[in-house]
């Protein structure tokens, strides 16, 4: 009788410890067999908006979104540059105001990239940038093509398009144009990423 619940007790422990290392070998396989779920590179997931872009101008008697953070500039929702000094209680810029300038591009070069951020911002908002941002979207790839997926309006692609991302930079640590680094055109990656993500592709 003491070697039947012998064996029993035995059993018990022998089934749980090979359900244990079943399962600790499914977990180190899919953790190291293929890079890892952290290491999943997002141009492999189809990634889909839920609704179209809105394109669309603003008009003037309206609250505005405006770009917040601009310690001396602010552009609003409708692609207005002022002074922080002459934004109104309703988040527009002043049209009255001297320094206000509707799609101003003031410090961007010709491949669409600006010195200050504000008006990279203003810049692309402008409607003639619909075509070129369509062709951003379009060829947006890894973290960028995620943020734009979740953009809702032509706002909120500017302010996403030009913040810095990693297309401004080269070696990850240093920007490749050190002065026009707000980019709303179309940007590729530095050969030193290329490097990375071909090497990336291959592993």
């Amino acid at each position: 009788m003491w070697y039947a619940a012998l064996m029993r007790f035995i059993r018990r422990r022998l089934v749980l410890a090979v359900i244990f290392l079943l399962s600790l070998t499914y977990c180190l396989i899919n953790l190291l067999g293929h890079g890892g779920p952290l290491s999943i590179d997002s141009d492999y997931i189809e990634i889909k908006r839920e609704q179209p872009i809105i394109w669309q101008n603003f008009s003037n008697d309206q609250d505005c979104r405006n770009s917040v953070q601009g310690k001396v500039l602010i552009v609003d929702d409708r692609g207005f540059v002022c002074q922080r000094t002459d934004l109104q209680s309703t988040g527009c810029c002043d049209l009255d105001a001297v320094g206000s300038k509707l799609h101003s591009c003031e410090t961007c070069n010709l491949s669409g990239c600006c010195t200050t951020y504000e008006y990279c911002v203003s810049c692309c908002l402008n409607p003639d940038k619909k075509e070129l941002l369509e062709q951003v979207i379009e060829k947006a790839s890894g973290r960028q093509k995620a943020v734009f997926a979740s953009v809702k309006d032509h706002f909120e692609l500017c302010l996403a398009k030009c913040r810095t991302d990693s297309h401004s930079v080269q070696h990850e640590n240093k920007y490749r144009d050190p002065k026009s680094k707000h980019c709303y055109g179309l940007t590729e990656a530095h050969e030193s990423q290329r490097e990375v993500i071909e090497s990336n592709n291959l592993a």
